[in-house]
């Protein structure tokens, strides 16, 4: 998607399946440099990235950052905390500042739904969402699609079920709108209070009862409760909850024996997932948050480098190229 000139990935929604596949191939190549002895490339060498996170992060932020320092980029960090923001400063003054600097690019995290899409009419650089409110998680999409291809190849008329707090969750809107875009059945899995008031556009089904499609699955995806974002009792009980939405031991063994196990973090274990079954051979989530500095890595690259148009080899090193 471009404005004021850049390009940005604000939303899954911005890409179609040649998008999704480019960006999958360049994340293999990406991968590649990672398992190096020394796992940098000069891509990126005088770009400058600055962090702007207003919610917490683990995965994606140092995802993001360890992305950044393998393409040889410079970074700024931004920390809300200890920045003008406890003084009253708004979005648009911090990004304007922060823009008088100089930056190629920079990745938002907000709570606001759509505050990175503003950010993106307010600069001149490349606008990544790194989540923003119960809206979009693009990057987590593809490297959820990245992870799931990796395993399945080819995802058409996959069935892949994407089970817990639906209505809050950035994630599951990614995921719902990448998975269907590769060829994938989506079947959204929840109590009917943790649906989102509107599903127009959501290419997905609905069921109330995980039991009913486990035996169908190729990706069982779950999600947290997110508490922090939740203003009235969804469920009666967390336990009630996992006794009938949680993926148990014994729904686990009605997985088929190639069927995935995925969750983008942090677990609750003993809520949607029990224990033992997230250290199972089949579930996946430590890979995804591998992948997730390779999916980066091309996120990047695509956005702040070469872009669409094919590159000279020399550019990224060691023989990478965009075909």
């Amino acid at each position: 998607m471009r404005r004021n000139g850049a390009r940005h990935l604000l939303s899954m929604a911005d890409l179609d399946r040649d998008d999704i596949e480019q960006i999958l191939n360049l994340t293999g190549s990406f991968a590649e440099v990672g398992e190096r002895s020394i796992p940098k490339v000069p891509a990126l060498r005088g770009k400058t990235i600055a962090w702007l996170f207003y919610e917490d992060s683990t995965r994606t932020r140092l995802s993001f950052e360890t992305a950044a320092r393998r393409l040889s980029a410079d970074t700024m960090n931004f920390s809300v905390s200890s920045s003008s923001v406890n003084k009253g400063e708004s979005l648009r003054d911090t990004i304007e500042t922060i823009a008088a600097m100089g930056i190629d690019g920079v990745v938002v995290r907000h709570r606001a739904a759509g505050a990175p899409q503003q950010v993106a009419d307010w600069t001149d650089a490349a606008v990544i969402n790194a989540g923003d409110g119960w809206h979009q998680h693009p990057t987590q999409g593809l490297l959820d699609l990245y992870t799931a291809t990796s395993h399945l190849g080819d995802l058409d008329g996959k069935h892949i079920a994407i089970v817990g707090d639906i209505k809050h969750s950035r994630v599951a809107r990614s995921n719902a709108i990448g998975f269907a875009t590769m060829g994938a059945r989506v079947t959204l899995v929840c109590p009917p209070t943790l649906l989102p008031p509107s599903l127009d556009g959501w290419p997905v089904e609905v069921t109330h009862d995980l039991d009913a499609v486990i035996d169908e699955l190729d990706i069982c995806y779950l999600l947290r409760m997110q508490l922090e974002r939740q203003k009235q009792a969804v469920v009666p009980t967390l336990r009630e909850y996992h006794h009938e939405y949680g993926l148990t031991s014994a729904r686990a063994d009605h997985l088929g024996a190639e069927a995935l196990i995925m969750h983008p973090g942090p677990m609750n274990r003993g809520v949607e997932i029990a224990g033992e079954v997230a250290d199972r051979p089949n579930a996946v989530i430590a890979e995804q948050v591998a992948n997730g500095v390779s999916v980066r890595m091309a996120v990047l690259f695509l956005l702040l480098g070469a872009g669409l148009e094919p590159v000279d080899e020399s550019a990224v090193g060691g023989g990478l190229a965009v075909a």
